[in-house]
């Protein structure tokens, strides 16, 4: 039975602490919705410097938050509906589809025709309503999705700089012109469409509140990690080479020095979706030969970090 958690805090720093406490700390399986005051919430792989316009969400007092899962960086106001799903994990199982499930029949339910599309989206009339992520952690998963019900899409688009290679690759003009909101095709308001869906969650768990305990673990997430600058921002990484491609699994970008013919300072950044920690695999690269046959030796291992990922095809496009 899953435990559905009713709460009204709308800090960022605590929505997502809140997730990685659930996750890794407990034992159970929580359903639970949530809202973001306005932030951007930036990909665990993401160098936040490259997808943030960081002048305009200081003059708008925008937070940037770094997520424990993968994926682009989205935009979240007060108007922007947000769930979680922590449950088992079954590799054989496609755990985007089944948790987004409870979600396109409740639109379905209101008469809005959604569709799951593509890794993670859901869509209407071709364009993205949600977007949703996950990782994996001691046999447990946590998918979280967005719902855009009424956000401000002007504000999203200059919050955000789009990796212009992901967005190239798409074929898209601006970040408008891919999204759309729910107010419009709906007569009620966001707490309405909220308790809604959350009726349609409860039909398969039961109420649960915070406890002080769980409280106190979180807000020591907060203060550590989620609302520091060394996990939000990080570094901007100046590598004297630089490599970025767009593949199937989404864009990847290797920055790296070359220090007497050995690879030095390597990074790695993107939107794609962790299997295992990235860091783990780049530490494995400093101090190899740069050198076909040994990069793609090192690479041959890299579908074990990055979900679908083929390190020969990455080696071919680098060397290219």
């Amino acid at each position: 039975m899953f435990k559905f958690i009713t709460h009204n805090n709308t800090n960022p720093y605590f929505n997502l602490a809140s997730e990685e406490y659930l996750l890794k700390q407990t034992k159970d399986y929580y359903i639970y919705l949530w809202v973001n005051a306005p932030s951007v919430i930036v990909g665990v792989n993401q160098n936040a410097l490259e997808e943030v316009n960081l002048s305009f969400i200081k003059e708008n007092d925008i937070k940037v938050v770094r997520r424990l899962t993968g994926g682009g960086a989205v935009y979240h106001d007060l108007n922007n509906l947000c769930y979680t799903v922590i449950a088992p994990f079954n590799e054989g199982e496609n755990s985007y589809k089944k948790f987004t499930a409870p979600v396109i029949e409740y639109l379905k339910e209101l008469g809005i025709i959604a569709e799951f599309s593509g890794r993670n989206d859901i869509l209407i009339d071709g364009k993205k309503i949600s977007g949703n992520a996950q990782t994996v952690y001691n046999e447990r998963v946590m998918v979280h999705g967005t719902l855009l019900f009424d956000s401000d899409v002007s504000v999203l688009e200059n919050a955000l700089k789009p990796n212009k290679l992901k967005m190239q690759s798409k074929g898209i003009k601006s970040v408008r012109s891919r999204v759309t909101t729910l107010k419009d095709k709906l007569n009620m308001s966001l707490s309405e469409f909220r308790k809604g869906l959350e009726n349609k969650f409860l039909a398969f768990s039961e109420h649960y509140e915070f406890s002080e305990k769980d409280l106190t673990e979180i807000e020591k997430l907060v203060k550590d990690k989620y609302s520091t600058t060394e996990w939000n921002i990080g570094y901007s990484p100046k590598g004297s080479m630089v490599f970025e491609q767009k593949f199937d699994f989404g864009v990847f970008k290797f920055t790296f020095n070359v220090v007497d013919g050995k690879v030095q300072n390597a990074s790695i950044f993107g939107d794609f979706f962790e299997k295992k920690p990235i860091r783990e695999f780049v530490e494995k690269l400093n101090g190899i030969e740069f050198s076909f046959d040994k990069l793609k030796n090192a690479f041959e291992c890299i579908g074990d970090y990055i979900d679908t990922a083929k390190g020969e095809y990455i080696v071919k496009k680098l060397f290219e």
